[in-house]
């Protein structure tokens, strides 16, 4: 319970903030892209064994950076082409070792879901979307915590993350749709069906993220990828399942059509 108290504490300060610079957008959201970013990419370092000021580590910081700054700027290929020479670099510098493969799937991880953030963001409806894309993240995590701990029965992946249920699973699949359909239904959105299914998909990509995150922390032996905030561990701890879901979303759209700029407009919502 103390646990608990100190995780609802956390989100009741942070929760609010977040919504309000999501909502707000222009350089707020860049900024705090930014420092997600980099925080994420610095635990994963730690996590990995690379050292947070290392000259690779530096490397990769500047390259988040500097990708979401040329993003902002219009500037959407350069900032992906950033990123893949920052990756390939960091790969070739570090003698194309294991530790130079994590290294570099740090920087693609961290540098792509930040783009996708600031894609998704930049639409003609990209606030909106934002705010769906965060309500069937944190429903799914909060309602499969709580589902899970009340109705209880078979492990998901118990040698992966041996708390999770299949109940607590799919009781978060189940309120993600619920809480983003109700936000759809308010907002004035048609094409409903679209939305729920799109959170659907979403929910379950968020929980595997999760479980990605999960797994690769067991494989260093690692509880939490920082304390950096209260009750919650790290950046990649809270954030995990949606950068997943963001990632999956920009991929998606930009599949079916949708621009690197405004990778929404593929998804057919509107």
């Amino acid at each position: 319970m103390s646990d608990l108290k100190l995780r609802l504490a956390s989100a009741v300060v942070l929760g609010p903030l977040v919504l309000l610079i999501v909502w707000y957008g222009s350089l707020p959201y860049h900024a705090l892209l930014c420092f997600a970013g980099i925080a994420f990419l610095s635990e994963w370092f730690h996590i990995t064994g690379t050292g947070k000021k290392s000259s690779t580590a530096i490397a990769g910081y500047l390259a988040v950076a500097g990708s979401i700054v040329l993003f902002m700027l219009g500037q959407p290929l350069v900032s992906l082409g950033l990123i893949a020479i920052a990756a390939v670099l960091i790969w070739l510098v570090n003698g194309r070792t294991l530790n130079a493969r994590w290294a570099t799937e740090g920087l693609l991880y961290a540098g792509l879901s930040m783009l996708s953030l600031a894609a998704l963001r930049n639409g003609a409806f990209g606030g909106q979307f934002l705010f769906f894309l965060v309500i069937v993240v944190w429903a799914t995590d909060i309602c499969a915590y709580f589902v899970g701990r009340f109705a209880g029965g078979p492990k998901l992946w118990r040698r992966v993350s041996p708390n999770k249920t299949w109940s607590g699973s799919l009781g978060g699949l189940v309120f993600a749709i619920v809480f983003s359909g109700l936000y759809i239904h308010f907002s004035g959105q048609d094409n409903l069906i679209s939305w729920l299914v799109l959170a659907a998909f979403l929910s379950v990509i968020s929980q595997a993220g999760d479980l990605a995150e999960s797994a690769m922390k067991r494989r260093f032996s690692v509880k939490d990828s920082s304390h950096l905030i209260p009750g919650h561990g790290g950046i990649m701890d809270r954030i995990d399942g949606l950068v997943a879901a963001a990632l999956a979303a920009a991929i998606l759209g930009l599949a079916l059509g949708g621009s690197l700029l405004d990778p929404v407009a593929g998804l057919g919502l509107s």
